[in-house]
This record gives C-alpha cells, structure tokens and sequence, in this order.
C-alpha cells in the first residue's frame, strides 16, 4: 500500500504555487486599502506611509506572479501549500506598518499573527495613546481573518472549478463549504457581511461610540477578541456587554446555517447538531465557573452572574473577550476555560479550537463501541451524526486532529515549565492560542521572552490551520518528486 501511495504522490508545481500566490497577493492589497484610508482619515502620515509602501509592493508583485502561465488543476496538497504560505507572509507584512505605532518587530509580529489568525492576544502594554490606525487594523486583520483570505478570494477573484475547490477544502476555516466552489464561498461572504452590519448597528443602538461600534464588531463576528482598551469588555455597560458577546457566539456557529435557513427554510441536521452543542457547552461551562467562583473565589453573587456566562461565552466561542482579568479567577475556573477553549466553536464558522463536529464524531464512534457490547455479534453498526453515516476517512481525520492538538499544547507548554512560569498560567496560555481564543493569564506581556513568543506565535499559526496543513508544507515530498503534468 505504501509503495502504490509512493508512485501516486505528486510534487508540488511552483509554478502553479507562484501564480496563485501573485493573485492571493493581489487580493491582499485591496484588503489593506482599508487601514491606508483610515490612517490618511486621522492624519497618521507615517503609518500611511507604510502603508502604502505594502500596498505598491502587493500590487506590482501579485500582479507580476498573477500573469504566470500555469496548469488550471490544482493537488491538495497545492492548495494547502498556498493557504498556509499567506497565512505566514501577511503577518510578516502586516507587522511593518505596525511598527510605526512604536513596537518592536517580534511585537508587532505577535500582534499581527494574532490578529490574523484571530486570536486576540497581545503584548502590548497599554492601548492607552496607541494611534486609531493601529487599534483599526488589528480589528480589520482580525476580520479578514476570521473568514479567510483564501474565502474572499474565492468570492472576488478566482474562477470556479478545481482552483477554487482545491483552495476551499484545504482551508480550515470552510469545512462546511460544500465542493469549495466559489458559489458557496460568496453565500458565505454574504453572511458575513450581513453579520458585520447587523452587528455595527446593534452596537450602535446600545449606544456604543461609531468607532467602538465597528471594532467591536469587527472582532466580535470574526471571534478575535481585539478590544480597542485595556480592559476589554469591561470597559462597556451590560447591555454593550450582552450584545458583543451574542455576536461572538452568532460567528462560532456554522455559517452555511444562516444562508441554509434564511434563504433556502431548511438546515442541515449536522449543523443544527453543532448549533446545539454550542449553547450546552456554554450552559455547562457557566454552571462550572459560577460554581468555581462562588464556592471557591467567594465571590458575590451579582458577579457570578455577570463574570461566568460571559467568560464561558468567550472562552467557548474562542473570542477572548474577557469582562474581568482571568488573572483573578481561582485554579479550577481556569481549568474550565482551558477545556472550553480548546474544544471552542462549530466547524464552518469563524471560531477555533478542536471544534464541536470533531468531539460530536468522536461521541458518535464511542456510541458505537458501548452498543456493540449489547447487541448480537452478527449485527452491524455503523456510526451516524446527523441522520447521516459517518465515513472511516471523517473518523480518522476528527481523531487525529484531537490528538495532533493536544500533543501542540504539550509541546508548547514545556518550555513555559522550564523556564519558570507557573504550569496552569502557562497550559492557560498555551490552550489560548492554540484554540485561537485570546483569553490571557498574563503571561503574554512585552516582557515574555523572545522564544516563548515565537512558540504562542507558531501555536496560533497551528490553531488556525489545523496543523496537518503545516505539516503537508514541511513534508519532503510535497517540494521534490515527481510533478503533475499540465491538463
């Protein structure tokens, strides 16, 4: 069996790689016409400056690479080389113009990976007196982010047919886009978009400054968690509270769901599934925190109705709003944010962490072993989720990933160990931004070392792509070996 997979492994076409990196590049630039317009608003000359140096540089290269001739079909392993390949050169860009807010370059390339990939944690040591263009782009970066260059460049720019789905089932933010072909990319586009207004004008009515109405809302639907102040979401009243934290759980939820339901009345039972399993994650997630907070912290109990539902939202959602410092809660109710978020959101959504369909397949297989030991042997059972058989490849894959996630957190969480961090701050730290979430022990701080840094920065990048995406660019065999020939 090895040996036939050996003789039917492709090399990747660098080619191929180049010209529709030189359009994913092009598609970037548009996107960052949006802080260059913003800093030329407020009259940061020397942000604007910068960028506009990325955008020149993004336009004349894309369109340089874009212009390549090269075969129209696309491997898998093509499209996650190139997915991954931008989610590692837009922080490295992104962090140039940041640094003119002041920052050194490992701290504004913590900031830019966190906000690309959603995450939301930062080194930053005060927000207070950081110019508006820097708070604007964090929450932008976020909201691209949250969807996916490679979606909105399957909705703007590449033609359908095996690019587009080459890119779409590669990308781990849109499981949930049936063939990844750029109709679905555009529905799902659509409903972003549609949240992100909604979302501004909700804001707006509960009497959120316009600014803040837009960065809030901008990390809230992307499940990104960059609050414009040091204090997250404390800094808002209850009412601005609430709404920023129903946004957060309206992105954690399958995205397809809403175009499903609004435009065609009918859903998908396996998304229904997820949208379920969401609110009781959440519903236990409170209970546990409320009762950690009570019993143990002592804490009144006007605060553990507030603090616990709101951080179990957070924490569950992966979007790190926090309503007080994490730093305050007791052992256990840190432990319970841990497993809430590396489980985090539902597949298909802008959410992190292992995601809910993976644990509901999980259950689903556990299912099938319990009953078998109830049943006649001759009988056959087979795992279903959602009225629908579950394929040995889905078993393996959700399977793999848990364990691919764990085996990065404890990776991760060794060298915090070692170099003297507390060990539960520490896995909280790690579990944050593997799971993309942004919730903070406050370990992450300028003062963090340089390499344990770099390790949240390789975890959020991990989070977020799902690490075998990672691994397929690493591997030997995808850059040498034989190469597809044009078709």
């Amino acid at each position: 069996m090895v040996s036939q997979a050996a003789e039917l492994r492709y090399a990747v076409r660098p080619l191929l790689i180049l010209k529709y990196f030189g359009q994913l590049s092009l598609v970037l630039a548009v996107l960052t016409l949006v802080p260059l317009a913003v800093s030329l608003i407020y009259g940061e000359t020397s942000i604007g400056l910068r960028y506009g140096v990325i955008v020149l540089g993004l336009l004349l290269g894309g369109a340089a690479l874009a212009r390549l001739h090269a075969p129209a079909n696309m491997q898998a392993n093509e499209g996650m080389v190139l997915v991954t390949l931008m989610f590692l050169f837009t922080p490295l860009v992104m962090s140039y113009p940041m640094m003119a807010s002041g920052l050194p370059f490992i701290d504004a390339l913590f900031e830019a990976v966190s906000g690309v990939t959603t995450t939301g944690l930062s080194t930053t040591a005060t927000l207070a007196g950081m110019p508006d263009t820097f708070l604007f782009s964090r929450a932008w970066m976020q909201w691209y982010g949250g969807l996916g260059i490679v979606v909105l460049s399957l909705a703007l720019l590449i033609h359908p047919g095996l690019i587009a789905k080459g890119l779409a089932n590669n990308e781990s933010d849109v499981d949930d886009l049936i063939g990844g072909t750029k109709l679905h990319a555009r529905r799902v586009l659509t409903v972003y978009v549609i949240m992100t207004v909604i979302g501004i004008g909700g804001a707006l009515l509960v009497d959120m400054d316009g600014m803040d109405a837009v960065l809030y809302t901008m990390a809230s639907v992307s499940t990104g968690g960059f609050a414009p102040y040091d204090n997250s979401l404390a800094q808002l009243d209850l009412a601005a509270q609430s709404w920023v934290t129903l946004l957060c759980l309206a992105g954690a939820i399958p995205l397809t769901l809403y175009y499903h339901v609004l435009r065609q009345r009918q859903h998908r039972p396996v998304d229904m599934l997820q949208l379920y399993s969401m609110i009781g994650a959440v519903l236990v997630a409170t209970l546990l925190l409320g009762a950690s907070m009570r019993l143990l912290d002592g804490m009144p109990w006007a605060d553990v109705l507030h603090h616990a539902p709101m951080l179990a939202f957070s924490a569950q959602s992966t979007a790190g709003f926090a309503s007080m410092p994490v730093a305050d809660l007791d052992a256990d109710s840190k432990l319970v944010l841990i497993y809430s978020m590396l489980i985090g959101g539902g597949a298909g959504s802008t959410a992190g962490g292992i995601k809910l369909l993976r644990l509901l397949i999980v259950f689903a297989v556990f299912r099938i072993f319990i009953l078998r030991a109830c049943v006649p042997q001759h009988a056959v059972l087979e795992p279903v989720l959602g009225k629908r058989q579950l394929q040995p490849d889905e078993i393996q894959e959700a399977m793999l990933l848990i364990l691919l996630f764990v085996l990065v957190v404890a990776l991760s969480w060794l060298p915090f160990v070692v170099m003297g961090y507390n060990p539960l701050d520490a896995l909280f730290e790690v579990a944050s931004a593997t799971g993309t979430v942004g919730l903070t022990s406050g370990i992450s701080s300028a003062d963090l070392p340089s390499l344990l840094k770099a390790v949240l920065c390789v975890d959020m990048l991990m989070g977020r792509l799902e690490i075998i995406a990672w691994l397929v660019l690493l591997y030997r065999g995808t850059w040498f070996g034989r190469r597809m020939e044009a078709t």
